[in-house]
């Protein structure tokens, strides 16, 4: 499996021209599997509640259209954040997954909403934390502040899940998420996890950078820096394997201790 991740700077409220860097990055990346975009992609991430939903467009909405194009003819899948607008009105943090024949194989709503500026934007979504199958790997999906709870991972490691996409939005003076977090998470579930991330500014908020595809062992296997970059790695299932052999976190694992976790 190969991954790319594009890690750039928000182009807010500009749809038309985020899809044309689209274009350009995809066809860039297309000896990749899979691409992975910023949170809120589409759109921009700080945009506020009134534009938020004036772009929010449903699952199978006109950019949804466009992307799968852009997908079958760059021949690899594409997973990007938008605001989604459910057929109830309400609006979503979202990424969908869009594979290389143009079809919508996941759309995933963020559950855990970060401070003032996603409360004001979003609802949150449900329990539904799905895995799919993209070239024989078994993908999960995470959005930003999703990952910062040990749980979602956990869940998904549980599933089966072998990669772990995460679009994100993480802004200074959260630097170590970026920096640990990302890997902690691989290694105790023994899986990949691929962190694309914004840089550059949009407002006040300074985004952090440090976009990275971590390791079942830890170890990074890619990452950007500060700047805006195109970083891609092969994964093998293999290192997945060793990790499971080293360390025995999942079967080692005691639920009986835990089940007093949710009322607290």
């Amino acid at each position: 499996m190969r991954v790319a991740l594009y890690q750039c700077p928000p182009l807010p409220l500009d749809v038309a021209g985020n899809l044309k860097r689209l274009h350009t990055v995809a066809h860039e990346a297309s000896d990749a599997d899979v691409l992975v975009l910023p949170e809120m992609f589409l759109t921009g991430y700080n945009i506020g509640v009134e534009a938020v939903g004036a772009l929010a467009e449903a699952q199978d909405g006109q950019s949804a259209q466009t992307i799968a194009e852009l997908a079958q003819n760059a021949g690899l899948a594409i997973l990007y954040g938008y605001p989604e607008r459910a057929e109830d009105g309400q609006i979503y943090n979202a990424v969908q997954l869009i594979d290389a024949r143009g079809q919508r194989l996941c759309n995933y709503r963020k559950t855990h909403l970060f401070g003032d500026l996603d409360h004001s934007m979003f609802s949150a979504g449900g329990d539904e934390l799905p895995i799919v199958e993209l070239n024989g790997w078994k993908l999960g999906f995470l959005i930003c502040y999703d990952l910062e709870f040990p749980e979602n991972t956990r869940r998904l490691a549980l599933a089966g899940a072998e990669l772990i996409l995460v679009p994100t939005a993480n802004m200074v003076p959260f630097d170590f998420v970026a920096d640990v977090t990302v890997r902690a998470r691989a290694f105790e579930n023994q899986c990949y996890v691929a962190y694309a991330n914004y840089c550059g500014h949009e407002d006040q908020i300074q985004y952090c950078g440090q976009s990275s595809i971590a390791a079942p062992n830890g170890q990074r296997v890619a990452q950007a820096g500060l700047d805006e970059a195109l970083i891609v790695a092969t994964l093998d299932r293999q290192v997945i394997h060793n990790a499971q052999a080293a360390n025995h976190y999942l079967a080692d694992r005691r639920p009986e201790l835990y089940a007093a976790l949710h009322k607290h």
